[in-house]
């Protein structure tokens, strides 16, 4: 599995830390910290989510229609003229159901950990969620997952399926159910980015799927 750092440089991770910078204004590479911070926080949030029975058939039910991975087949387009409307409004909505009250504490956090205004943040996260739904909405036709508790073993294997990938998803709920300042995000990024055994985590497998490494 390609270390995260290794992948946001691949040509192909190059396209869509570009293409969400181009979008939002933001330099690429402080572009490329938020995603590799703000990628775990979302997928920890789906798997919560997904934890409870209607919750994963949601889920379930938006990965077998509008988000079943053709956002993928053309990242080029999807950010060529600008991100359209309608993926953005998506976006919005997928950040409001799996982050809930809490997205403007993790908007504040990432905001705050990586220098980009919150609204900036807001932006990118918008841009970054229908396009991590789309690689599950993927996975879970190639994996021929099609029941909810499939689903949820799905979920935790493209965390890692180790202690690493446990203790992101310990520090993804503790931070979705607390009202704290957001300092998970520093843990986080240093499981992500730090160097040696942990680039190698399940976050870097899971990156590496989407951008077809």
């Amino acid at each position: 599995m390609s270390g995260l750092m290794d992948l946001l440089n691949s040509p192909v991770g190059r396209q869509l830390v570009s293409g969400v910078a181009g979008q939002t204004g933001q330099p690429e590479n402080k572009t490329a910290d938020v995603l590799s911070m703000a990628m775990p926080l979302l997928m920890g949030a789906m798997k919560k989510n997904a934890s409870t029975p209607g919750g994963a058939q949601g889920l379930m039910n938006a990965l077998s229609s509008k988000h079943d991975g053709s956002i993928l087949n053309d990242l080029g387009g999807l950010f060529g003229g600008g991100v359209d409307q309608s993926v953005m409004d998506d976006g919005a909505g997928i950040l409001g159901h799996v982050f809930g009250t809490k997205q403007p504490q993790v908007e504040n956090a990432l905001s705050s950990k990586s220098g980009i205004d919150a609204g900036s943040i807001s932006q990118i996260l918008k841009i970054a969620a229908p396009i991590l739904l789309g690689y599950l909405g993927k996975q879970t036709r190639q994996q021929n997952v099609s029941n909810p508790d499939a689903l949820t073993g799905l979920l935790g294997g493209l965390m890692g399926g180790t202690k690493t990938a446990n203790k992101q998803q310990s520090l993804i709920e503790t931070f979705l159910d607390s009202d704290g300042d957001g300092s998970v995000i520093d843990d986080l990024a240093g499981m992500v980015l730090s160097g040696g055994s942990q680039k190698k985590s399940g976050l870097g497998g899971l990156l590496g799927g989407l951008f077809g490494k």
